[in-house]
């Protein structure tokens, strides 16, 4: 009976600590270093990627965010967080794949990911369109840029994928101010109306 309960605490306490689910869609104004852009989100296109973004967003996640890696005509991307700390936490939290049912055309936001069910925090949004070499692959887009796509093509590319990524989980901005000062970054992220 003592069994019982305690799996029952256990399922409680995991139930209480899951993310709640994101709108079925609703929009999220980037103000960054060079401009502001908006995206617009769809659950229906990946509801596990969307639950967690929804959660990162609210919780302030990618303020500061430096975009690390630009790459003219392919992607930008983002999502790892100014404190070491924090992104250590974030990795050890893994979301389950979502099929894909949108294709990585330009402008389309992604997740980067290193193999099934490795998601996490890490961003890109498709610079061209990436339909032939990423939906195959299993990269589920979730929402798409409906303002300020000159903004997110415009962002620093000169580094190009120089910052190593290794290098800014465990230094976080320090390593990118004083590596890679012109990296533009997000000083806000907000679910607006």
């Amino acid at each position: 009976m003592r069994h019982i309960a305690c799996l029952s605490l256990f399922v409680l306490v995991c139930a209480c600590s899951q993310a709640a689910e994101a709108p079925a869609q609703f929009k999220v104004r980037f103000e960054t270093s060079k401009g502001p852009f908006v995206l617009e989100i769809h659950r229906q296109w990946a509801p596990n990627g969307v639950d967690r973004f929804y959660e990162l967003i609210q919780s302030g996640y990618y303020d500061e965010a430096r975009f690390f890696r630009v790459v003219p005509n392919f992607v930008v991307q983002w999502g790892i967080h100014k404190d070491p700390k924090i992104s250590q936490e974030w990795r050890q939290k893994p979301i389950k794949d979502d099929s894909v049912k949108q294709s990585n055309r330009e402008g389309y936001i992604t997740y980067a990911k290193s193999g099934p069910n490795t998601r996490t925090t890490q961003l890109f949004i498709n610079l061209a369109d990436n339909s032939s070499s990423l939906d195959s692959t299993g990269f589920a887009p979730f929402g798409r840029v409906i303002e300020g796509m000159n903004v997110v093509q415009n962002l620093y590319s000169g580094y190009g994928q120089t910052p190593q990524q290794n290098l800014i989980q465990t230094q976080g901005n320090a390593y990118l101010e004083s590596k890679f000062p012109k990296l533009d970054y997000i000083k806000s992220a907000k679910v607006v109306e």
